[in-house]
Protein backbone atom coordinates (compact mmCIF):
# COMPACT_ATOMS: atom_id res chain seq x y z
CA UNK A 1 0.00 0.00 0.00
CA UNK A 2 1.68 3.49 -1.21
CA UNK A 3 1.19 6.96 0.93
CA UNK A 4 0.72 9.94 -1.31
CA UNK A 5 0.28 13.51 -0.56
CA UNK A 6 -2.71 15.20 -1.97
CA UNK A 7 -0.69 17.15 -4.49
CA UNK A 8 1.27 14.03 -5.21
CA UNK A 9 -1.91 12.27 -6.37
CA UNK A 10 -2.75 15.26 -8.15
CA UNK A 11 -0.08 15.32 -10.25
CA UNK A 12 0.32 11.57 -10.78
CA UNK A 13 -3.64 10.79 -10.92
CA UNK A 14 -3.16 9.09 -14.49
CA UNK A 15 -0.63 6.71 -13.14
CA UNK A 16 -2.25 5.60 -9.72
CA UNK A 17 -5.50 5.54 -11.13
CA UNK A 18 -3.99 2.81 -13.07
CA UNK A 19 -2.10 1.32 -10.15
CA UNK A 20 -5.12 0.71 -8.40
CA UNK A 21 -7.59 -0.07 -11.21
CA UNK A 22 -4.74 -2.75 -13.09
CA UNK A 23 -1.94 -3.12 -10.73
CA UNK A 24 -4.62 -3.69 -7.69
CA UNK A 25 -2.73 -0.62 -5.71
CA UNK A 26 -4.21 0.71 -2.77
CA UNK A 27 -3.37 4.03 -2.95
CA UNK A 28 -3.67 6.29 0.85
CA UNK A 29 -4.05 10.04 -0.08
CA UNK A 30 -2.66 12.34 2.59
CA UNK A 31 -3.04 15.62 3.38
CA UNK A 32 -0.35 16.94 6.44
CA UNK A 33 0.09 13.43 7.27
CA UNK A 34 -3.27 12.17 8.08
CA UNK A 35 -4.88 9.69 6.27
CA UNK A 36 -7.91 11.17 4.29
CA UNK A 37 -8.97 9.00 1.45
CA UNK A 38 -7.81 5.86 -0.77
CA UNK A 39 -8.25 4.37 -4.30
CA UNK A 40 -9.27 1.37 -5.05
CA UNK A 41 -10.00 -0.91 -7.74
CA UNK A 42 -13.38 -1.40 -8.32
CA UNK A 43 -13.41 -5.20 -6.94
CA UNK A 44 -11.79 -3.87 -4.03
CA UNK A 45 -14.55 -1.52 -3.64
CA UNK A 46 -17.50 -4.52 -4.67
CA UNK A 47 -16.25 -6.78 -2.01
CA UNK A 48 -16.17 -4.01 0.52
CA UNK A 49 -19.48 -3.21 -0.30
CA UNK A 50 -20.73 -6.89 -0.17
CA UNK A 51 -19.20 -7.09 3.43
CA UNK A 52 -21.06 -4.14 4.58
CA UNK A 53 -24.16 -5.90 3.12
CA UNK A 54 -23.68 -9.03 5.11
CA UNK A 55 -23.17 -7.10 8.23
CA UNK A 56 -26.25 -5.25 7.78
CA UNK A 57 -28.08 -8.32 6.86
CA UNK A 58 -26.86 -9.80 10.14
CA UNK A 59 -27.51 -7.14 12.32
CA UNK A 60 -31.02 -6.80 10.78
CA UNK A 61 -32.14 -10.28 11.52
CA UNK A 62 -30.86 -10.33 15.00
CA UNK A 63 -33.35 -7.28 15.57
CA UNK A 64 -35.97 -8.71 14.03
CA UNK A 65 -35.63 -11.66 15.90
CA UNK A 66 -36.15 -10.44 18.95
CA UNK A 67 -40.21 -9.73 19.84
CA UNK A 68 -41.03 -6.22 19.92
CA UNK A 69 -44.46 -4.93 21.15
CA UNK A 70 -46.06 -2.36 18.19
CA UNK A 71 -45.67 1.53 18.27
CA UNK A 72 -48.58 3.66 17.95
CA UNK A 73 -47.53 5.72 14.72
CA UNK A 74 -48.53 9.11 16.64
CA UNK A 75 -45.35 8.33 18.66
CA UNK A 76 -43.15 7.43 15.96
CA UNK A 77 -43.72 10.54 14.56
CA UNK A 78 -43.45 12.65 17.73
CA UNK A 79 -40.09 10.91 18.05
CA UNK A 80 -39.15 11.68 14.47
CA UNK A 81 -40.12 14.89 14.67
CA UNK A 82 -38.17 15.64 17.92
CA UNK A 83 -35.12 14.48 16.70
CA UNK A 84 -35.65 16.47 13.60
CA UNK A 85 -35.71 19.73 15.48
CA UNK A 86 -32.31 18.44 17.42
CA UNK A 87 -30.24 18.21 14.38
CA UNK A 88 -28.47 21.01 13.35
CA UNK A 89 -30.13 23.44 9.73
CA UNK A 90 -28.12 22.51 6.35
CA UNK A 91 -27.26 25.26 4.85
CA UNK A 92 -28.17 25.72 0.95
Amino acid sequence: MSNLTVAEARDQFAEILNRAAYGKERIIVMRRNKKMAALVSIEDLEALEALEDQLDTREAEKVLAKPMAPVAWDKVKAELKARRAKQPKKKA
